[in-house]
């Protein structure tokens, strides 16, 4: 199929998508709690490899015992890595929350800074990070987080051909409309943890089987 014929279908599929999903999940917001800026650049470091579940259930405590961006930063990284404990890789996870609110002290005046370049220079801050923070925290358009959920879900609906973050996030951003971006993102993890899961999708209560060309597929 052309090019130009292939990204057309795509355009369709996914502004159908946007929509059916919308209908769905109206409210399509993070599931990670947070009150602060940098308490999200917290919990999304936390949620690697965790559940956002167990990410809330940790930050509760966890933003009582240093509820200032400085406690981070001054924190004894040993209580700090003890504390993070329960959401796993808890040394690295440490080390880069009590570095990266060190340097958002010293380089952005105690703010997260909105741009993709000063985000990745943070420790422990990927492209899917900085997606969601620019998304959430500072309404860019365009955004897009490319974690399992979109990976998986894009590529069944064939919005994405390639299981690559990078390129997922590049992929969706030419289909899809970047007012509508980061919000679709939010609702592709409601829809994969109700619906589109990984092992075992519900394809016969699928509100998105007709546009699915994987559906056959998954049944």
């Amino acid at each position: 199929m052309p090019k130009n014929r292939l990204q057309e279908e795509r355009r369709a599929r996914a502004e159908a998508v946007a929509e059916a999903l919308e209908q769905r999940y109206p409210d399509a917001l993070c599931s990670l709690s947070y009150r602060k800026d940098y308490e999200l650049m917290i919990s999304v470091r936390l949620s690697a490899q965790c559940t956002d579940a167990r990410v809330n259930i940790v930050t509760e405590t966890l933003f009582e015992k240093y509820p200032t961006l400085e406690s981070f930063a001054q924190a004894d990284l040993a209580e700090l890595q003890e504390a993070v404990r329960p959401c796993g890789f808890y040394k690295v996870k440490g080390s880069d929350i009590k570095e990266a609110c060190r340097l958002l002290i010293e380089r952005h005046g105690g703010r997260v800074p909105n741009s993709m370049e000063e985000l990745l220079a943070l420790p422990g801050v990927g492209r899917k990070t900085a997606n969601l923070l620019m998304g959430d925290l500072f309404g860019q358009q365009g955004a897009v987080v490319a974690d399992t959920h979109c990976i998986r879900i894009a590529g069944r609906l064939g919005l994405v051909d390639s299981k690559e973050p990078e390129k997922v996030e590049v992929q969706l951003r030419e289909v899809v409309d970047p007012a509508k971006s980061n919000d679709l993102c939010h609702r592709f993890v409601l829809f994969g943890r109700e619906v589109c899961k990984a092992r075992k999708p519900a394809c016969g209560s699928c509100p998105l089987a007709e546009l699915c060309p994987s559906r056959q597929e998954q049944s």
